[in-house]
């Protein structure tokens, strides 16, 4: 390895974030050097970025490509890998830093695999502590690894939060834009497209996550996220609607003081931070101007609106397996709803019916972990799959 460089893997390189990621390495070669780049199928963007930025291991998931990115990438002398072992085994490569940014529980076995190996782990990927906080935890303080958080709230927290004082932090509160139904009526959100769910009003991320952003289930994933990365109680963190997306997170202190981190809205910022930590490193990102700003707004989060939220809270409380089956259930109504077969209020409601389901089921290993998803998915797909559509407002 070139003295200096620091070795990188970037395992979901052809999403949202793994393309800004992309970008921000491609823009500074002389700093890393990249072991491994992972895609779930686009074969056509993963061997352009492996060609790009060099990397010595390109993976897809999904095997039935494997012969596409090989022929992608004949003599380009980049080796060649498909599958979900070879996904696992990308993530075991000797990177320093490995971005975890694979959407869902798919990446959970490859972000333990780069834990167990002590590395920095850039985490965007939600699930892996929210389906397996305490195991992730665990094996990452056995192991010496370091989580770096990437999602652009609890980077924000990671920015202020001072670990040196944590006695004397009284709570922390995450931000959220809201979503594009933040001033809907419950009745009309009944009728949402998943063309319109899709349309976040400041970030620019993928179908699922969007979707997740309008239900809010994302803020009550982070909040179950922030408890294990921060170790915190769920009462001592909070949420806070802030449409304009531009302060990301705030620590409140027993002296009085708050300590906010701001910034344009644009992923490019956390995924820097991450990258370069404990240095900071330059990215492209809009710089923030407040005077042409003018004006920064706040609000409760309505309940009633988002129960969501209501949701994620009880099921961090409950424990166990409770937030492993809450992301499942998600996952499948999300895509559900994608694919047209439930309405827009219908993924909370199975998200519900699915937890009343199976209480009290227990996530001791990761194979625990997989049984729980597992079980979960069924029993949220037989819910889809009665068809009925819940009243606006149940």
């Amino acid at each position: 390895m070139t003295e200096g460089k620091r070795r990188i893997a970037i395992l979901g390189s052809t999403g949202s974030v793994g393309c800004n990621t992309v970008e921000l390495v491609a823009a500074q070669p002389e700093a890393y050097e990249v072991e491994a780049l992972v895609a779930q199928r686009s074969v056509e963007r993963l061997a352009g970025q492996a060609r790009q930025l060099r990397a010595k291991l390109a993976v897809v998931a999904d095997e039935s490509r494997y012969r596409a990115l090989k022929a992608l990438l004949e003599g380009s002398g980049i080796e060649v890998a498909a599958g979900p072992d070879a996904v696992v085994e990308a993530a075991t490569r000797p990177a320093d830093w490995v971005m975890a940014a694979i959407v869902g529980a798919a990446g959970l076995a490859p972000t333990l695999a780069a834990i167990r190996r002590g590395a920095l782990v850039a985490l965007a990927n939600k699930e892996a502590l929210v389906c397996a906080g305490a195991l992730a935890t665990a094996e990452a303080k056995k192991h010496g690894a370091r989580f770096l958080p990437v999602d652009s709230e609890h980077n924000a927290i990671f920015q202020v939060f001072d670990a040196g004082q944590a006695h004397a932090i009284e709570r922390i509160v995450l931000t959220a834009s809201g979503g594009p139904f933040r001033e809907r009526s419950i009745h009309a959100m009944a009728g949402v497209t998943p063309a319109e769910a899709v349309k976040h009003p400041n970030w620019s991320m993928g179908a699922k996550i969007s979707v997740d952003s309008a239900t809010m289930m994302n803020k009550g994933l982070e909040v179950i996220e922030a408890h294990h990365l921060f170790a915190l109680e769920g009462e001592r963190i909070d949420i806070v609607v802030h449409p304009q997306s531009v302060v990301h997170g705030l620590v409140y202190y027993t002296d009085g003081s708050v300590l906010a981190q701001l910034g344009s809205p644009d992923m490019r910022t956390p995924i820097a931070n991450a990258l370069g930590w404990p240095r900071r490193v330059a990215a492209p990102s809009p710089r923030l101007d407040l005077a042409q700003l003018g004006r920064l707004t706040f609000e409760p989060p309505d309940p009633e609106r988002f129960p969501a939220l209501r949701l994620a809270r009880a099921a961090l409380l409950a424990g166990g397996g409770a937030p492993t089956v809450l992301n499942a259930a998600n996952e499948i109504a999300v895509a559900a709803f994608l694919d047209g077969r439930i309405g827009f209020l219908d993924i909370a409601a199975i998200v519900e019916d699915t937890l009343a389901a199976l209480p009290g089921r227990r996530v001791d290993s990761l194979d625990e972990v997989y049984d729980c998803d597992r079980e979960a998915r069924a029993v949220a797909g037989r819910f889809v799959g009665n068809g009925a559509r819940r009243v606006a407002g149940r």
